[in-house]
């Protein structure tokens, strides 16, 4: 197994206000020589909005973007004629293809939390396609869920590239095995809240281990945490 760790402390920050951006790789007007991507991963934002702002119609082309919500309650609007509203435990995906647009707003009266996260697509230039599904913490209590996959399911998301996203929220003392395919696959552990080890290795509230050349892993919670595993190709083939 090979690993490297991510510090929350160390991440790029952009600060403009109503917008607040904790940049784990390159992006935006952050860049990082160092910090360009881990494999087929090429952005995960921490990103916290104030109430009544957000991001104006903006384009996006051959990408798959994931937005998870963390806190607050955010609206959806996009040229596939999609106008949806996403709240806590609420995942939503464009797999962005042969291009779209799309606006998202802080509907809320608290501040949005949300992590955007982007994956290099498997195929290009395909037909653009939403979804979004939601996953309430109480329902995925001491269980490891499958929140997105590159497979087609009835309970979760799916993209456009062979990636797998689990969301975790465990007790104290719990101990969680994840298998996963050792050829050409990395993966990418983010602690939201809590602090675990990952085999051994002490992983704290935003901070991120990322691995590979290993089948499998184990996750030991030293107090109640939920952490994200993000399961990607560490290249295209």
């Amino acid at each position: 197994m090979q690993t490297h760790f991510f510090s929350g402390k160390e991440r790029g920050k952009k600060d403009i206000g109503w917008l607040k951006s904790n940049f784990y790789f390159s992006f935006s007007d952050y860049y990082h020589p160092l910090k360009s991507a881990f494999g087929t991963l090429v952005a995960f934002n921490d990103d916290y909005v104030e109430p009544g702002k957000g991001f104006g119609t903006h384009p996006h082309i051959n990408m798959e973007i994931i937005s998870i919500l963390l806190k607050g309650k955010m609206n959806h609007k996009d040229s596939m004629g999609y106008s949806t509203v996403i709240e806590p435990g609420g995942v939503q995906i464009m797999s962005a293809g042969s291009g779209l647009r799309h606006e998202e707003y802080n509907i809320g009266e608290e501040d949005v939390n949300f992590l955007q996260i982007w994956i290099q697509p498997k195929q290009q230039n395909i037909i653009p396609r939403y979804q979004q599904r939601s996953f309430p913490i109480e329902n995925r209590k001491n269980v490891l869920t499958t929140i997105i996959s590159g497979e087609e399911g009835l309970k979760h998301c799916w993209i456009n590239q062979n990636a797998k996203l689990l969301l975790g929220a465990f007790d104290k003392n719990e101990v969680v095995r994840h298998n996963m395919h050792k050829e050409n696959m990395c993966a990418f552990v983010f602690v939201i809240s809590g602090e675990i080890l990952v085999d051994r290795m002490p992983v704290f509230t935003r901070d991120a281990l990322g691995l590979w050349d290993t089948s499998h892993f184990e996750i030991t919670c030293k107090e109640s945490s939920e952490f994200l595993i993000i399961e990607a190709p560490i290249n295209q083939k």
